[in-house]
């Protein structure tokens, strides 16, 4: 149970391997400590912050953002600290809060690997206040423990530094706000880091800054209906069942690296002076072209973040200037009337038009490359990154190995609404997915009938594209259906073998499908926490197994509902993943009761045009889901083919 935390209050911690996430509703910063038996920091190697995100024993996020997730294994933090605190800043000189005041009250929450909460603590009574120490964890007799600290300072960074002792205060809080404000920083959940030396090809064309760490995507948003894109996990996070050699079931990822990769091999001549470089498909860093494919994309989805979020500014800018001409025109009795009003105020406009066009240059300057960059990148990505439009499907055999990522669609802005990026996620998943089947924003007239029969086709999509990522007989896909409305939708998947069996229907149908895999989930984590997993029956598929729902909560009863809260909160650890569609309306009788379930699941939409929050700066992309373009065959062609390896073991 939750331990909701006051000020001062202490709660055990059961374990040593955490994790800390942190809500504000704004952009802050996030950071670490280390303190010795007197509190004492001893010195800037004992601080992890943006630019050293990482200590031993501990991780924080490399930017600002409205939600962070730090790492902490306090087994492994150097010897001699006994205390880790846990910081929290707002960014110097952003357009934004100057003081906690003016921001809801963060939210932090200390967590098992697992997700379980042990305890939470919202922090309020802040004013003025620019930075403050949200959470204490520390050592008694042997055991660790956490504090609600929520002590503030309004001298920010440089004085809350100085007060756990740390004589370089002032020059290490301006080291944190420059890498913030340079943008140099981003999340734990980065790809492998770009060497610093190593700028992008398009970047040395346009005279960008190259930036010291590869491209994020953004972090989850905290809302209850899932409107977040996922961080994608590192290589090594997650739980994927592999089977080794020995018998045993190895949950690490096979991709894992413990150093930096090579950089890309030359590939292009340098451009002409003045003239944009040739883009060049796997530019960036990486062990292999598919990394350096998964990085590249990542990079231009920086890219046009960057580019639109200065374009905004820039027109910003320029409003706020003409309004303050107009302003000092209209304030002064002389200037209200006659010829010497209306030139002060035409020339204001004319400065904004000024301003807004030289930015709105700037963008398509860089909207060009990125698109021209596009051009070569998406004929170069392989089957798990490739559209279905892609001619590599025509090709497509069962792979020997896992990819690194999957593409769940295609992510686009307001700026550029044909210029493309596509939405990769980490394999293997961190979370499972919902389709939402119900009306929102541009959808909002469609029928309703129309909207499942899209989100069905999107789950089969999804599936279908899992199931050629993976080699044979290393990926189980389940279906309930338990009202039998979504038999002629999963016909493809019945059609070429791909299923486990049958789609489960009716009450009965639901109940043994549920318990098979809860099941499962339960043999396999007992396996695994006493360390004999080779005791597993011989008969267990200890590969990934994908459960998709229907017609949710259609033929689920409370315990049902139970079984799949715990297949959403357990089952990714041990390679168990849902994919529900579902109208949240419908469910709507649970009240509350599924709020978690919702927000376990990572939400797309079976349509285009549905915003997914982007806090890093702020963008709201649209999601565009991966569909099978109409009439065309790819689709029975990759699952007959998966379907053929399943049955002979050859890829």
């Amino acid at each position: 149970m939750t331990a909701e935390l006051v000020r001062g209050q202490n709660h055990p911690l059961p374990g040593t391997r955490l994790e800390i996430r942190v809500s504000a509703g704004k952009p802050i910063v996030a950071g670490a400590t280390l303190c010795d038996d007197r509190r004492t920091v001893r010195g800037t190697a004992w601080v992890a912050h943006p630019g050293a995100p990482t200590l031993p024993g501990l991780e924080v996020s490399r930017q600002a953002a409205a939600d962070h997730r730090l790492a902490v294994d306090l087994g492994a933090l150097p010897d001699g600290a006994h205390h880790v605190n846990v910081l929290l800043a707002l960014p110097v000189g952003a357009a934004g809060p100057v003081a906690f005041g003016s921001v809801a009250a963060p939210f932090v929450a200390v967590t098992g690997l697992d997700g379980t909460e042990i305890a939470s603590y919202t922090i309020t009574d802040l004013s003025a206040e620019s930075a403050v120490v949200a959470l204490e964890l520390y050592r008694r007799q042997d055991a660790w423990k956490v504090r609600a600290v929520g002590q503030g300072y309004a001298g920010g960074l440089a004085d809350m530094l100085a007060d756990q002792g740390l004589p370089q205060a002032q020059e290490l809080a301006s080291t944190i706000n420059d890498a913030v404000a340079r943008g140099l920083a981003r999340s734990v959940a980065a790809p492998p880091p770009r060497p610093a030396d190593e700028a992008r090809v398009r970047a040395a064309a346009q005279g960008h800054t190259a930036p010291g760490q590869q491209p994020v995507p953004p972090e989850p948003a905290a809302d209850p209906a899932g409107k977040a894109i996922a961080p994608t996990p590192q290589p090594g996070e997650g739980g994927t069942p592999q089977q080794p050699g020995d018998g045993s079931v190895n949950y690490t990822h096979p991709r894992r690296q413990t150093s930096a990769p090579p950089p890309p091999p030359p590939t292009a001549a340098p451009a002409a002076p003045g003239q944009p470089a040739q883009p060049v498909a796997g530019d960036a860093t990486g062990w292999s072209l598919e990394e350096r494919l998964y990085n590249q994309v990542w990079g231009m989805f920086e890219d046009l973040a960057r580019t639109a979020a200065a374009y905004r500014s820039a027109v910003d800018f320029a409003e706020s200037r003409m309004d303050q001409e107009l302003d000092k025109v209209l304030s002064d009795p002389r200037s209200r009337i006659g010829n010497t009003g209306d030139a002060a105020r035409a020339a204001a406009r004319a400065r904004h038009g000024d301003l807004v066009d030289q930015a709105r240059a700037a963008l398509d300057r860089d909207l060009a490359q990125l698109a021209a960059e596009a051009e070569v990148v998406e004929p170069a990505l392989p089957p798990a990154f490739a559209d279905w439009s892609s001619p590599v499907w025509q090709g497509y055999r069962a792979p020997m190995e896992i990819p690194m990522a999957l593409r769940l669609g295609n992510l686009h802005l307001p700026e550029s609404p044909d210029l493309r990026i596509p939405m990769l996620v980490r394999l293997p998943l961190e979370r499972g997915l919902w389709i939402d089947s119900g009306r929102s924003g541009a959808d909002s007239l469609a029928d309703a009938d129309q909207l499942r029969r899209l989100g069905l086709d999107s789950a089969v999509a999804h599936a279908a594209r899992l199931l050629a990522s993976y080699p044979p007989g290393e990926f189980t896909v389940h279906v309930i259906d338990a009202a039998g409305t979504g038999a002629s939708a999963f016909a493809p998947l019945v059609r070429a073998g791909v299923l486990a069996g049958p789609p489960a229907t009716g009450a009965a149908g639901v109940t043994a499908a549920l318990t098979r895999l809860t099941q499962r989930v339960d043999l396999v984590q007992m396996a695994v926490r006493s360390g004999v997993a080779d005791a597993l029956p011989q008969d267990l598929d200890t590969g990934e197994q994908l459960l998709v729902v229907n017609d949710f909560p259609h033929g689920f009863d409370d315990r049902a509902v139970t079984q799949l809260r715990y297949l959403a909160d357990e089952g990714p650890a041990v390679g168990v993943h849902l994919m529900m569609v579902a109208d949240r309306e419908d469910a709507s009788e649970y009240g509350p009761l599924l709020d978690p379930l919702w927000r376990a699941l990572l939400r797309v939409t079976p349509v285009p045009d549905d915003h997914l929050a982007d806090p890093w700066v702020g963008h709201a992309w649209t999601y565009e889901p991966p569909m099978v373009p109409p009439g065309s065959q790819v689709l029975t062609h990759v699952l007959d083919r998966v379907g053929e390896a399943r049955r002979t073991g050859s890829r």
